[in-house]
Parts: structure tokens; sequence; C-alpha cells
């Protein structure tokens, strides 16, 4: 028998140690080890073809046809990846409980053209047939494996030789090479590097899905993300139908595109107008606080509209309270209102609100922000055929955004009559109109508004 040790493994980053360590020297972590039993003896990988000499290849005699890129029927998904799949690529998806990983996995059987193996370790088979029904699929070229024994799992992919295999979920997989417990950090770079070295060797696409932690990382260490080709993550809040598709790693493509969704009964539908989900038609008009911005998610420019509410404090300390927002960066916001236009919060509850249930992070959205929070500080409403793209900067200027060219686009065809943007941005001549107005200072663009 080969010789047993124990050894502790962080869970946050995979560094090892002989002893049990407070702080990882690596990641800087607390209480991150834990103690795993591991074999000495190395264990030996499922070899798929006898060993040969490796020789090597110029890169102008390389030869790629066979390196098409797959369609998969799902425009978004397509979109994210860059086109399609890349056939021998291990691809990770990961998201919270309930976002709709397994779902849109189990989407792509919906496509007659693919031959997909659907691995779960977290359903029966019987499970994933019910699942199936609800969302009207009947997947005559999509096998069923109810396993988490990675030889047995890996001996599958090989006889059934399908193009596409779905491992939902990676954290229940687990080598009997191994002694520690499915999940640890031992196992889940043992799989993710087995799974990787399978997929190079056979051509096969495997989609690796993955839970996250509650800061909202992926579990598990960061070797696992370095070793996959691409990493997606699913977001969306429970209360909406909304879904975020976003790419934070892609060897084959950019990271800036994303894909939306609507969770609906028959699982995600892809959202080819995202500007009409967010902005309903029968929207209520003469309200004040309430703003269009324009916005870019990667490559994809949309409207969405942004609320805000002022009213005086009932108690001696004034709210402050975001909804899909940066609450310091609200208040950043009220002091250069106050302090470079003039204008009073200090005895104001200050409510803002990002319809739509999203999160947005980018800087184009302050300047629809601010002229919200004046229209609901003066109680005038801004007309529903407007809308502004811009940074706001601390002395009261307005910063040029990226991707001008894209939001002018966007608005007009939705058909907007003003758009507010930074003086200066590098605008195509083409796009140049009455429509567009371009604005330096916050003052400005007030007086312009608001009179």
């Amino acid at each position: 028998m080969s010789k047993i040790k124990t050894r502790f493994v962080c869970n946050n980053c995979g560094a090892t140690s002989s002893n049990r360590l407070g702080r990882c020297p690596q990641c800087n972590e607390w209480d991150t080890f834990t103690e795993e039993i591991i074999q000495s003896a190395t264990p030996q990988s499922v070899r798929l073809a006898e060993k040969e000499k490796s020789i090597p290849t110029l890169l102008s005699e390389l030869n790629i046809e066979n390196e098409m890129r797959v369609a998969l029927g799902d425009s978004e998904l397509e979109r994210v990846l860059g086109g399609g799949i890349v056939p021998g690529s291990l691809i990770l998806m990961a998201g919270e409980p309930g976002a709709g990983k397994s779902t849109l996995c189990l989407q792509l059987a919906a496509n007659p053209s693919l031959r997909i193996l659907y691995i779960s370790g977290e359903e029966s088979a019987s499970q994933i047939k019910m699942r199936a029904q609800r969302l009207n699929i009947k997947g005559d070229n999509c096998h069923i494996l109810a396993e988490t024994d990675l030889n047995k799992i890996i001996e599958a992919i090989i006889d059934i030789q399908s193009g596409i295999v779905i491992i939902d979920s990676v954290q229940t997989m687990y080598s009997p090479e191994l002694e520690s417990v499915p999940g640890s950090v031992s196992q889940i770079r043992e799989c993710s590097y087995r799974l990787q070295q399978l997929a190079k060797q056979t051509g096969i696409t495997i989609i690796m899905v993955g839970h996250i932690t509650k800061e909202g990382d992926i579990a598990g260490p960061k070797l696992m993300e370095h070793i996959v080709d691409v990493v997606l993550h699913l977001e969306g809040d429970r209360q909406y139908h909304l879904r975020l598709l976003r790419c934070i790693k892609n060897r084959f493509g950019s990271t800036r595109e994303i894909g939306i969704y609507e969770m609906k009964g028959l699982g995600l539908v892809p959202v080819e107008n995202p500007s009409e989900w967010l902005i309903p038609a029968d929207h209520i008009q003469g309200t004040s606080g309430s703003c269009i911005a324009l916005v870019c998610e990667g490559f994809r420019p949309f409207l969405i509209e942004t609320q805000a509410l002022v009213s005086t404090a009932v108690y001696g300390t004034a709210q402050r309270s975001t909804t899909g927002y940066d609450i310091r960066r609200l208040h950043l916001m009220l002091a250069v209102l106050e302090k470079r236009c003039g204008f009073f919060f200090g005895n104001q509850d200050v409510f803002l609100n990002v319809a739509g249930g999203l999160k947005v992070n980018e800087p184009a959205i302050d300047l629809a922000l601010a002229v919200a929070l004046v229209s609901s500080l003066q109680d005038i409403p801004v007309p529903r055929d407007v809308c502004f793209a811009g940074e706001v900067g601390l002395s009261g200027e307005i910063r040029p955004v990226q991707q001008v060219d894209l939001r002018v686009a966007e608005a007009k065809r939705l058909g907007y009559k003003k758009i507010y943007i930074p003086a200066g941005s590098q605008l195509e001549k083409s796009s140049k109109n009455s429509s567009v107005i371009e604005v330096r200072l916050l003052r400005e663009l007030f007086e312009e508004v608001f009179g």
C-alpha cells in the first residue's frame, strides 16, 4: 500500500503547508487552512493514447481549418463566447444558486445538431428528465449520466464521443486516487486538470458548472480559473427575471461582451432588445426624479431608467440609500452638487434606484443620476425623450466616456430627440446633428434642461 500523509491546504488560493497556519502566507486570508489526507504516490492519469515524442511545429505551418467554432443555437451565449464554442476548450460557468446555470446548459440539448453528454452529480437522471419536460426539450441527441466518480466519467466521455460534455457540478466530482472529500481544493484541482487534458487530447468541449462563495467569487482555488479557457458568470436578482451572462476570461475572444436573458417558464429566453425591455412603453409620464441613462455593458449599449427620490428628513439624520448603484458614489455626487452647483441636500433623505434590478458600475450613469437628483429636489419632471451619458468629475465637469457612437446610435434608433453627451467626445461626423448636445459643466446642463 502507498504511504498516506496529511497536509493542510488553503481553501482560497490552494497553498499547501505541512502544519496548520492561522494566516495564509500567499493570499493573506485568515482561517482558510483545512486538513486533507492524500497519497504520497502520484495518481496515475488515464492515458488516451500511447506516449509519443513531442515535435515542435512552425506557426506558419499550423492548420486551423478543423478548429472552426460550433454554433449553439443561442444568440446570447454565442455573443459572449465570441461566435460559438471552440472544439477542445474547457469552459467554467459559475453563478449563484437559482440563477439558471443548469437550465442554460440543458437548453443546449434543444439544438438537434449538437451531440451532448450531460453528467450530473447533484440530480438523478429522472430529475433531469422532469426539468427537460418543463423546458419542452426532447433531447434526441443528449445522453444523461448521473455519476461523481471521475474515472467512470472519463470512460463514459471516451465511449460516447459527444461534441459537448456538461459537468454539473465540478464540486461534486471526485478522483478515487485522492482520499479528500469532494469539493476540497485537492479534488477540484485534480478534476479540473484531468478534464482539461481530456478536452485537449480528444477535441471535446467540456462545460463545467461551478459554485460561488458568499463573497461572490468562484468556489475553489484560483488555480481552477487558470486551468480553464473560458470563465462565464451568470448573475441576476431572484426578485427580477433579468439575467446577465458575463465573460470574465476568454482565450478565444473578447471579455467585454455580455448576454442578457429573461427567466420564463420555458427557461432562459434571450433578450435581443434590452432597452425596450427595461423601459416599457406604457411608463408613467411627467414624474420628477426619473431620468434615462445611456450605458454600455461591454460593446452592447442600452438605455435604463434611473430613479431618485429626495424628501425632507423626518428624523435628525438624513438617510442615504441606493439600489443598483454604489453608495459611496452617491455621497460623492451629493457633495459635487452642493459645492459646485449650490443644491443643498443636508436635510434631505435621498434614495436612488436603477430600474430592472441591474447593478451598474459604469461612470457614464453619473450624469443621468445627477439630473434625477436635481429633478426630484426641485420637483421638475425630465422629458421622456431625453437621455444622458457622461461621467461627473469632482470639479463639476462632465468627463468623456467610451463608445459614444454606439450609445448615440442606440438612442437615435429608439427615437430620442435630445441626447446629452460630454463636450469633446470623439463622435463621428455622421452622428452629429441637432439631437446631440455637448455639455461641459453640470451648471450648463441644468440650465439647459430645467431652464
